[in-house]
């Protein structure tokens, strides 16, 4: 089956596996062989898609510096069709709604009419930032000029614990066009159980159908990727945190989490038939991290056969 059929038909399983396209001052030569070596390591994972996330300045969203400066990438729409079309596997391309001028949006929207393209919208990391479109326009635009194009969503059942409210942000983004949901990454199971049985509840009491969620997971082999993803806002419970800095051996521990998250959101999920999936990535480009990305798509995909 095609993905658009699996998401349309609002199946489980869903393994997709997330990349970050290269600096935008990277030399074009490079990015040929950085894109050559993703397409070796990605091509024999039987992935049912790639998404490629449009990085955007987050630093209006905490007030703590940024670990690693910010530096702008390549369009994730230009590294796919130019760098990766030879990875025959479906693409699902994140579209920072917040920095696009509307013009733009509009004819790049329109461009895309009658395509097979799959897209997700990411709005502004927080309300303080300035933007030159809303994400509840986008979402008009789109309906109005490419009502065929796949739409996703971004959810973080994190801001369950805090607010209570996930479930129903998902379900007012899918009555705005969105077919299936990617999480930032989880390392909290709590917090993303909580998220998933108030969405099932609600949906049960509602008369709403589910859609496919996509947990995201994401190795952390050294304590410098810990704090990223921390200031990312990725919520890591404190004894965890403590228990991965004074561990000998983070990737591993980190990885075993992971797997543990992974198989207790599939055996809740299984047993309430709420369809869901995973998104692989690294955050950092270290060989080791990446490596393990990579061997943790095939530990997920297991799994979820089994």
């Amino acid at each position: 089956m095609l993905l658009k059929e699996k998401i349309l038909n609002k199946n489980s399983g869903l393994l997709f596996y997330g990349l970050t396209p290269p600096k935008l001052n990277t030399d074009p030569e490079k990015i040929h062989t950085i894109a050559k070596k993703q397409i070796e390591r990605l091509k024999d994972l039987n992935l049912d898609g790639l998404i490629l996330y449009d990085l955007q300045d987050e630093s209006s969203r905490t007030d703590a510096p940024r670990p690693f400066p910010f530096l702008s990438t390549l369009d994730p729409d230009t590294y796919a069709q130019h760098y990766l079309s030879e990875l025959a596997i479906p693409k699902i391309i994140y579209k920072s709604i917040g920095k696009q001028n509307k013009e733009d949006f509009v004819q790049w929207i329109c461009n895309k009419n009658g395509t097979t393209d799959t897209c997700v919208f990411v709005g502004a990391p927080s309300k303080n930032q300035h933007t030159k479109l809303a994400l509840q326009e986008a979402y008009q635009i789109k309906k109005a000029n490419n009502p065929q194009m796949l739409l996703g969503g971004v959810t973080i059942p994190e801001r369950h614990l805090k607010k209570g409210d996930e479930h129903l942000r998902v379900f007012q983004k899918i009555e705005n066009g969105c077919q299936f949901f990617i999480s930032q990454c989880v390392y909290n199971l709590e917090s993303s159980k909580n998220f998933l049985a108030d969405y099932y509840y609600w949906a049960q009491e509602n008369q709403k159908e589910l859609v496919p969620i996509i947990f995201t997971l994401t190795p952390c082999g050294s304590v410098k990727t810990l704090e990223f993803m921390n200031w990312l806002g990725i919520d890591i419970p404190n004894w965890l945190k403590a228990d991965l800095k004074h561990s000998n051996n983070i990737l591993e521990e980190s990885v075993e989490m992971c797997n543990k998250i992974a198989q207790e959101l599939l055996d809740y999920a299984r047993k309430k038939k709420i369809p869901i999936g995973f998104n692989i990535e690294s955050v950092a480009i270290r060989k080791e991290e990446i490596e393990a990305s990579i061997s943790l798509v095939k530990t997920i995909r297991k799994m979820m056969n089994s």
